[in-house]
C-alpha cells in the first residue's frame, strides 16, 4: 500500500470509541479532554519537535512565534520539506481559510490567522485565504446571500490581522470557483471514490450530495494551478497549510490525490484546539456567547466573562489554595495566557506562583483580562479602519508581481 493510501486508511479508523475529531465534530468520551498524542497516531502526522522550531529560527533570523514556542502548533505533515525547499531557494505559498458562519470571530478563530501572518512575514511568501461560504450555506442551512455577507464581514476581521495586500489574495468560493479552480475540483473528484470520502468524513445516506462533493473545493487551493493569475508560469510551488488539526481529513485526501495529478503533496502545520471558557471539556458555541471571548467584546464584557466563567484550577478556599496551590492542568486562565502572553519569563513566574498557592485565582484572571483587553482593543482599532474598498482590493483577482520578493 502506498504511503498516502496508508494515511487515508488510518483516517478511516479515526472514529474510535473515545474521541471523534473531524471538521464538523470534536468530542471526547464522557466529556473528557482530547488526547493529542493519540490523535497524531490516528491521523498519521508527526509531532513538531524542538529541532524544527530551532531550524525555523535559523532560516528566518527571527524568534519563533509564541504559538511555536508553546506548542500551540504541535503537529505537521512534511513541514521539513517546506524548510528544505526554502533553503534551496525554491518557492512555496501559504493557504488557510475560514468558514464564515457568524458575524463575530472569537479568539480561537484568530489563532490560525495570527500564526499565518507570522509565517508570511517570516518567509516573505504569498498567501491565499479561502472563505468557504458555500460550505456554511450547506452545513449551517444559511441562505446563499447571508453566507456571502458573512464572508465579507469575516474578511474584514482577517484583514485586520495585518496581512500584506501585495502578497495576499482572499477569495470566497461563491465568487471565485470556476475556470482553472473548477477544473482542479473535477480532477480531484475523479480520484476519490464515494467509499473513500465516506470513510474519511463519515458521511451518511442522509447527507445531501453537496456535502459529499465539497471536500474537492477545500482541496483545490492546495494546487497552484487553481490560481492562474498568481502562479501561471511559476515552477509548481509547494503549498503549506496552517490550520487546526480538525481540518486534517481534507488534506489527507488531498495528499492522496496530489501525486496522481502531478502536484506536490501539500504540507501542513497543525494547532491544538482553543478551549472554551468553561474548560477543555467544554465547547465554544455561537449559541452560548459566554463560552468564548469575541473580538467584538468590550473590555468590561470580556473581564466579566473571565471572572464569571473561566474555569479555575484554584482551591475552594484561600486557606486550601495557599496550602495546596492551583491545578494548572485545568485552569483556563493559565491556558489562555499560554496562547497570548508573549513574555515567557512572566508566564513561568505566574505558573510557579499560582501553582504554589502564592498567587490567587483572582490575580491570574486580572492579568488575563489585561492581556486580552489589549489584544481585542488593538484588533477592534485595526478592524475599524478596514473599508469595503479594502475588502474589494484584497479579493480582486489580480497578479501579485512582487509576492516572492
Amino acid at each position: 500500500m502506498a504511503a498516502e493510501e496508508g494515511e487515508v486508511a488510518e483516517a478511516e479508523k479515526q472514529e474510535e470509541e473515545d474521541q471523534v475529531v473531524n471538521p464538523w465534530e470534536v468530542s471526547a468520551k464522557e466529556g473528557g479532554k482530547i488526547d493529542y498524542d493519540k490523535l497524531i497516531v490516528q491521523f498519521g502526522c508527526q509531532r513538531l519537535d524542538q529541532s524544527i522550531i530551532d531550524r525555523v529560527q535559523r532560516l528566518t533570523s527571527r524568534p519563533p512565534h509564541v504559538f511555536l514556542r508553546r506548542g500551540v502548533f504541535f503537529a505537521h505533515r512534511d513541514f521539513n520539506e517546506i524548510l528544505d525547499a526554502y533553503e534551496r531557494r525554491e518557492k512555496f505559498y501559504l493557504y488557510t481559510g475560514r468558514g464564515p458562519s457568524s458575524e463575530a470571530l472569537h479568539l480561537g478563530h484568530l489563532v490560525p490567522f495570527m500564526f499565518t501572518k507570522y509565517l508570511q512575514d517570516a518567509f516573505k511568501v504569498p498567501l491565499v485565504i479561502q472563505l468557504t461560504d458555500d460550505e456554511k450555506c450547506m452545513w449551517k442551512n444559511l441562505s446563499v446571500e447571508e453566507s456571502k455577507r458573512l464572508a465579507r464581514e469575516n474578511a474584514k476581521d482577517i484583514i485586520a490581522c495585518g496581512f500584506d495586500i501585495s502578497r495576499t489574495f482572499i477569495f470566497s468560493d461563491f465568487n471565485y470557483v470556476g475556470g482553472a479552480f473548477y477544473e482542479n475540483m473535477v480532477r480531484i473528484d475523479k480520484c476519490v471514490t464515494y467509499n473513500k470520502v465516506v470513510g474519511i468524513f463519515g458521511f451518511t445516506g442522509e447527507d445531501h450530495i453537496g456535502k459529499i462533493s465539497f471536500p474537492a473545493v477545500q482541496a483545490a487551493p492546495s494546487f497552484p494551478s487553481s490560481f492562474p493569475h498568481l502562479f501561471s508560469g511559476k515552477d509548481n510551488p509547494r503549498c503549506l497549510i496552517p490550520c487546526a488539526i480538525d481540518q486534517d481529513p481534507y488534506f489527507r485526501m488531498t495528499r492522496d490525490v496530489a501525486p496522481r495529478l502531478g502536484y506536490h503533496k501539500p504540507a501542513l502545520i497543525e494547532s491544538l484546539f482553543f478551549p472554551a471558557l468553561q474548560g477543555e471539556t467544554g465547547k465554544m458555541s455561537a449559541s452560548d456567547p459566554n463560552s468564548a471571548i469575541y473580538v467584538t467584546d468590550s473590555g468590561k464584557i470580556l473581564k466579566n466573562k473571565i471572572n464569571k466563567y473561566a474555569f479555575s484550577g484554584g482551591q475552594d478556599s484561600i486557606e486550601n489554595h495557599r496550602k495546596y496551590g492551583a491545578n494548572l492542568e485545568v485552569d483556563i486562565s493559565i491556558k489562555y495566557l499560554g496562547f497570548f502572553l508573549e513574555d515567557d519569563a512572566e508566564l513561568e513566574h505566574i505558573k510557579r506562583e499560582y501553582g504554589e498557592g502564592s498567587m490567587l485565582t483572582g490575580e491570574v484572571k486580572k492579568r488575563l483580562g489585561e492581556v486580552l483587553t489589549e489584544l481585542v482593543e488593538r484588533h477592534q482599532r485595526a478592524r475599524a479602519t478596514v473599508t469595503d474598498e479594502m475588502v474589494d482590493a484584497f479579493m480582486a483577482v489580480r497578479p501579485l508581481p512582487n509576492m516572492f520578493n
